[in-house]
C-alpha cells in the first residue's frame, strides 16, 4: 500500500498596514495575494495582522503595541516565519528580527525565494542569484547571523544557503561575475534570436497565473509546465506556430506582479527582450479575478518601464468559464451598482468599446471556448504585419517570384 507523503508547510503570519494611499479593501487584496505567494513558496498563513498608520515606523515598521501582539502570538502558536507585505529597510528587518526572534521576510524576499524555486535553467538561476545578491548586499550585517542557524525553507534558498559570505567585497565580486555571465548568455541568445529568420514574433504577456502557459499549450500543441501557483513559468519558452498557411513565433514570458522587486526587473531585463522584440503582444487577463483591472494596469506599467507599451496589442480575456459577478435584487434600492456587478456581456461592451472589437477577445483556454475566433483574429493580425513587412512572401503569395519579376520588369521599362 502506497503511503501518501504529507507536505509540511511552514506556519506563517503575514503583516500589512493601512495608510492614506492604501485603504482597508486594498490591503485585503494585497494580503490575499501575499497569502497565495506564501502558499506557492511552501508556507501556510495562520493569521493576518494589520495596523492603521500614517506612515511606517522607521525602526520597526509597526507600532510597539502591534509588535508586542505579534510577538505574543508567534510564541503561543509556534510560528516560524513572519512576512511583511511591503519591502523592509535593512535596519527595520534587523530590529524586527531581534524583537520577534524568528525568520522575518518581506514581499521582495518572498518573491525572490519563489523565483529561486522555479528557476530550472542555468540562465534563470543566474538571474535569480544576481537579484538575491543585490537584495542581500545592504542587509549583510543583519542577516548572516540568523542564516548561521542553518534553517531551511522559505527565504533560505539561494546565496548564503550553503556558505555564509560575511565580506561585502566577496558579494560585490559575485555580483560582477554574475553580470558578466548574463552578458555572455545575452549575446548568445541575441544570436539565436537573429537566427530565427524573418518570421513575425508574438509574445504572451500578463499578470502571473492568468493562463498564459495553458494558452501557449493549446495554440502550439506543446507541453509547457502549468500549475495553479504564482510564477509557474519562469523561463521564456518559444515555439513555432502555424495557423492556416502562416508560420510565426510565439513566446511565453514570465508573469508580472504588483510591487515587482526592482532587482528582478533589472536582472530579468534580458528575458523581457522577447517582449521588446515582439511584433505583437497578446495581453492575457484573468477576467475571473475580482481585481483584474488593477492587474491590467500593473502589466501596462511594466510594459511602459521596458518601453514596449506602444506595440500592437490584443487583449485576451481568459477564464470566462470561471467568471462570477454579484447580483442585485430588483427591490434593492440601496446597493449601488459597481464593476463587481457587471455581467460578462457588460464587460465585453466596455472593453470592446475601449480597445475596439478587432483588438479584444473573451475566451476560455481550458475549455477552448471562442478559440476559433481567437485563432482567426491572431491569424489576421499576424498576416497584416507580415504583408506590411514582406509584400511578396512565399507563405502568403505562392506566385511571389512572378510578382517580383513583374515589378522589376516594370521598373526597367520606366528607366
Amino acid at each position: 500500500m502506497l503511503e501518501i507523503q504529507k507536505i509540511n508547510f511552514e506556519r506563517t503570519v503575514i503583516v500589512g498596514i493601512i495608510t492614506q494611499k492604501q485603504d482597508e479593501e486594498k490591503l485585503k487584496e494585497y494580503l490575499d495575494e501575499l497569502d497565495f505567494l506564501t502558499f506557492t513558496a511552501g508556507g501556510e498563513v495562520v493569521k493576518r495582522f494589520s495596523q492603521k498608520m500614517e506612515r511606517p515606523n522607521p525602526k520597526t515598521f509597526l507600532g510597539t503595541g502591534k509588535m508586542d501582539a505579534i510577538n505574543l502570538y508567534i510564541k503561543e502558536n509556534e510560528i516560524s516565519t513572519v512576512i511583511f507585505d511591503d519591502e523592509l529597510t535593512p535596519s527595520q528587518q534587523k530590529n524586527i528580527t531581534k524583537i520577534l526572534d524568528c525568520k522575518v521576510l518581506d514581499r521582495t524576499n518572498l518573491i525572490l525565494d519563489i523565483f529561486a524555486q522555479r528557476a530550472e535553467t542555468s540562465y534563470a538561476r543566474t538571474q535569480v542569484e544576481l537579484a538575491q545578491c543585490q537584495y542581500l548586499l545592504p542587509r549583510l550585517s543583519g542577516m548572516w547571523t540568523h542564516l548561521e542557524r542553518q534553517k531551511g525553507g522559505i527565504g533560505m534558498r539561494g546565496p548564503g544557503e550553503t556558505e555564509i559570505e560575511t565580506d561585502r567585497r566577496i558579494v560585490r565580486d559575485r555580483i560582477s561575475l554574475l553580470k558578466e555571465k548574463i552578458k555572455t548568455i545575452d549575446r548568445q541568445q541575441s544570436v539565436q534570436r537573429g537566427n530565427r529568420g524573418a518570421m513575425v514574433r508574438v509574445a504572451l504577456v500578463g499578470y502571473t497565473n492568468v493562463g498564459k502557459s495553458t494558452l501557449m499549450n493549446v495554440i502550439s500543441k506543446s507541453d509547457v509546465f502549468v500549475e495553479n501557483k504564482l510564477f509557474a513559468t519562469l523561463d521564456t519558452t518559444v515555439r513555432k506556430v502555424v495557423i492556416k498557411n502562416l508560420p510565426f513565433l510565439l513566446s511565453d514570458t514570465v508573469g508580472f506582479i504588483r510591487k515587482l522587486p526592482t532587482q528582478l526587473v533589472d536582472s530579468f531585463k534580458s528575458t523581457l527582450d522577447e517582449v521588446r522584440e515582439a511584433d505583437l503582444l497578446l495581453h492575457v487577463v484573468d477576467i475571473s479575478h475580482p481585481e483584474f483591472e488593477d492587474h491590467i494596469e500593473s502589466v501596462n506599467q511594466i510594459l511602459k518601464d521596458i518601453k514596449s507599451d506602444d506595440k500592437p496589442t490584443i487583449m485576451v480575456f481568459n477564464k470566462i468559464d470561471a467568471y462570477k459577478y454579484l447580483t442585485i435584487d430588483e427591490d434593492d434600492l440601496i446597493t449601488e451598482k459597481t464593476s463587481k456587478h457587471y455581467t460578462l456581456e457588460e464587460w465585453k461592451q466596455t472593453w470592446m468599446h475601449k480597445m475596439g472589437q478587432e483588438n479584444t477577445l473573451f475566451i476560455s483556454a481550458v475549455n477552448k471556448e471562442n478559440f476559433e475566433s481567437f485563432r482567426e483574429l491572431v491569424y489576421e493580425t499576424v498576416r497584416t504585419i507580415h504583408i506590411t513587412r514582406f509584400p511578396y512572401n512565399k507563405f502568403l503569395y505562392p506566385d511571389y517570384k512572378d510578382a517580383i519579376e513583374k515589378e522589376d520588369k516594370e521598373e526597367d521599362e520606366e528607366e
